[in-house]
C-alpha cells in the first residue's frame, strides 16, 4: 500500500510564488502601466498627488523624480509594474529616518502584494542604508487597509498625528507608524 503524506503549503510563500512578486526599477518605458494606477482614483484617493490624466505628465514625473531617486521601485508581478514602493532618505541629524511610502493599482488590493513588498524592502534596506534606525510611515486614519499593511510587515503604530497634513485641501489625522533596525535585526 502507496502512503500519501499531506503537507500543508505556506499561503503567503504560494502566493508570493503564483503571483511572481518583484521589485526593481520604475523605468521610462513602464509608463502605460504607471498610468494605469496613477490615473486612478480609488487608487490615489490618499496620495499627496492627483491622478494623472495624461502620458506626458506620467512621462515626466517618471523621468524628473523617479529615475533620479535613490530608492524607487517598481512593484511588479510578472515583471510588469502594478505600483511602486519607496524609500525617502532623511539629511543631517535626521539621517538616522527614512520614509516609506507606496501605492498599488487597485486591481491587486487584498491579496497580499503590498505586504509582501514591504518586507522585501525591509530585507534590503538596513542593508543597503546601514546609517538607517528608522523606516516611518504615515497613513492617512481613514486608510485601515495600508494601517493593516504596516502591521502585517512587523511596523509598530505609535500614534496618531492630529490635523497633521493638509490632503487635497483638507486637513487631515495621520497615523504613525516604525519599524527600527533593532527591531527588524531582532
Amino acid at each position: 500500500m502507496e502512503v500519501i503524506s499531506v503537507v500543508q503549503l505556506d499561503q503567503t510563500k504560494a502566493k508570493d510564488e503564483c503571483l511572481n512578486l518583484s521589485l526593481r526599477p520604475l523605468q521610462v518605458s513602464d509608463v502605460d502601466d504607471f498610468m494605469v494606477w496613477a490615473s486612478d482614483e480609488k487608487v490615489t484617493r490618499f496620495c499627496t498627488w492627483e491622478p494623472y490624466t495624461n502620458k506626458e505628465d506620467g512621462l515626466n514625473y517618471i523621468k524628473n523624480t523617479v529615475v533620479p531617486h535613490p530608492w524607487f521601485r517598481a512593484i511588479c508581478v510578472d515583471d510588469r509594474p502594478v505600483g511602486a514602493i519607496s524609500v525617502s532618505a532623511n539629511s543631517g541629524n535626521d539621517k538616522c529616518r527614512g520614509e516609506l511610502g507606496y501605492v498599488l493599482a487597485s486591481k491587486y488590493w487584498g491579496k497580499g502584494i503590498v505586504t509582501r513588498a514591504v518586507k522585501m524592502v525591509v530585507d534590503t534596506i538596513f542593508v543597503e542604508w546601514p546609517h538607517l534606525e528608522r523606516l516611518e510611515a504615515l497613513v492617512d486614519v481613514e486608510n485601515v487597509g495600508s494601517q493593516r499593511v504596516l502591521e502585517k510587515a512587523g511596523f509598530q503604530r505609535e500614534g496618531v498625528l492630529r490635523k497633521y497634513f493638509i490632503l487635497k485641501g483638507r486637513s487631515r489625522d495621520m497615523v504613525m507608524f516604525s519599524l527600527l533596525s533593532t527591531d527588524y535585526h531582532s
